[in-house]
């Protein structure tokens, strides 16, 4: 197993686990030596440019075939993708890491980035594009984060300094907490008129028992009675479907621009945000999750969450 620390000082352990062998805790699989061939010299340049922040090797499970590859090799696949998501546990400093990685190296290979975020709402959109401008300080910045977000300061710090100093765009995806937290305890049908106001237009809720399932497994739900565990999918639904239209909008105004999304791993999941996008767009998708072994049981049920799994 590894333990992140800060980008190029990660230390690696001879074994990591393969998709097949993950089970909760239980980590048994092997990585074979590496078959080195010899490329151009050329390649093997783009190759360290991609990964110069996070040159070690062998700590990214790709799911569509279970390999383990190169942190470099994955930031040159999700290149091609419209939007990235990294999902995370809020208050996991490694997770955070593992964003901040994926957004440098994204940078330095050369992709038209911009963040999007759970953590602000879309309303707070003129303050975070003073920001990545450099005309709002930080004490400022700090009063609309908390306004926005209760995780402390410090878990976000190194990304959201990062994108201003790089002038990358962040986008607040997020909708307002009291509407989420209403349709949580009452249901969506609860929703005054002027309530609807601030969502969206055109967002539905139509959750059925293949998404039910997913957010049973995504949130480890299993004590709510059924009227409360719908109205809860309910809200689920309308976080995913509000972020994935944010989402969709900027890009139709932005179409040379490759989003990395931040949000919660139950919202980053395929079946989260990403299924609403696909709903809306044409736009592509791929999805980065750090290991959960609570949730893991399989490669072919990994490979329905996620494109890559960070491994510790």
């Amino acid at each position: 197993m590894k333990r992140w620390t800060n980008c190029g000082t990660r230390q690696r352990e001879k074994t990591a686990p393969r998709l097949a062998d993950l089970r909760i805790n239980s980590y048994t699989g092997r990585v074979n030596s590496a078959i080195y061939k010899v490329i151009p010299f050329a390649v093997l340049s783009f190759a360290f440019i991609l990964a110069d922040s996070c040159s070690n090797s062998d700590d990214v499970l790709r799911t569509r075939d279970d390999e383990v590859i190169q942190f470099g090799k994955m930031i040159g696949e999700i290149r091609k993708a419209n939007i990235v998501f990294v999902g995370e546990s809020h208050g996991s400093e490694r997770d955070h890491e593992i964003q901040l990685d994926v957004i440098k190296a994204l940078h330095k290979a050369g992709a038209q980035l911009a963040i999007g975020t759970e953590m602000f709402r879309a309303d707070s959109q003129k303050q975070l594009d003073e920001w990545t401008k450099g005309t709002f300080g930080l004490n400022d910045f700090l009063k609309v984060y908390y306004n926005n977000w209760n995780m402390p300061w410090p878990l976000y710090e190194d990304i959201f300094i990062y994108a201003r100093d790089n002038k990358i765009p962040i986008i607040g995806l997020n909708v307002p907490e009291e509407i989420t937290q209403k349709v949580s305890r009452e249901g969506f049908s609860s929703l005054t008129d002027a309530e609807m106001k601030q969502l969206p237009p055109g967002i539905s809720c139509n959750v059925d028992p293949t998404y039910m399932d997913f957010i049973r497994r995504a949130y480890s739900v299993h004590d709510k009675d059924e009227k409360s565990f719908v109205s809860f999918c309910e809200a689920q639904m309308i976080w995913d479907k509000s972020m994935a239209w944010h989402l969709t909008e900027f890009l139709k105004k932005n179409p040379d621009k490759t989003v990395v999304v931040l949000a919660g791993i139950g919202h980053s999941w395929k079946r989260g945000i990403p299924e609403q996008v696909k709903q809306l767009s044409r736009l592509s998708c791929m999805v980065v999750l750090p290991e959960v072994p609570e949730h893991a049981s399989g490669a072919s049920e990994l490979a329905q969450d996620a494109d890559y799994i960070m491994t510790e």
